[in-house]
């Protein structure tokens, strides 16, 4: 089985992050990764977070992030 991860990059193209998983627990997503390749990191999304990302973008960004879904970026 492959490992599922995604990536968050600089603006320079540079390895930022690496999430290699979220879940829920409680009322609240758990993000673990490792930021700039070496520090792991476990961070908490709670609810309101969520709500105030997707009130941060207008209808046009979530369609182009939904769009995404189906590009390939590699």
């Amino acid at each position: 089985m492959t490992q599922k991860s995604m990536k968050l990059y600089a603006f320079d193209n540079s390895d930022l992050m690496e999430i290699s998983g979220i879940y829920p627990e409680g009322d609240n997503l758990i993000v673990e990764g490792t930021i700039m390749g070496a520090m792991p990191i476990r961070a908490i999304v709670k609810p309101s977070e969520v709500r105030r990302a997707m009130g941060m973008m207008d209808t046009k960004t979530k369609m182009h992030a939904a769009g995404m879904l189906f590009k390939n970026s590699r």
